[in-house]
């Protein structure tokens, strides 16, 4: 049962297998049994599961009856929040186009930068 951590707060879960359908984590309260808990759980899956028989649950953090259901092994890992991807997101922008400020430049000098930057080059004179 080594290394066995809830996927909410990572607390290390003590109940052993099977999981009970109503067995919740010591730490945080959240329900042991339950997608985001399971070892398919992967967000970028249809349905977020890579198990292709089990039935589509539509709370993933919720107590559910997947009869695929198998803990986790992987370490806890604290989500990012949609405020830092933003604010990630703003900082890479910023870094890219040589802008030091958060804040958004006006809008002509945005679109001057913009002309400048697909202007017409008449060519070669001769």
């Amino acid at each position: 049962m080594a290394g066995r951590e809830c996927q909410f707060c990572g607390h290390p879960i003590t109940v052993s297998d099977p999981i009970p359908r109503d067995a919740e984590c010591a730490g945080c309260g959240r329900d042991l049994r339950c997608c985001r808990q399971c070892r398919h759980y992967d967000p970028r899956y249809n349905n977020q599961c890579r198990e292709t028989e089990a039935d589509p649950q539509p709370e993933k953090d919720r107590r559910n009856f997947c009869e695929f259901f198998d803990l986790t092994r992987v370490p806890f890992a604290a989500r990012r929040t949609p405020e830092s991807r933003a604010s990630d997101a703003r900082a890479r922008l910023s870094a890219l186009f040589g802008g030091s400020s958060g804040a958004p430049a006006p809008a002509s000098e945005a679109r001057k930068k913009l002309d400048d930057l697909f202007k017409e080059d008449p060519g070669p004179k001769g």
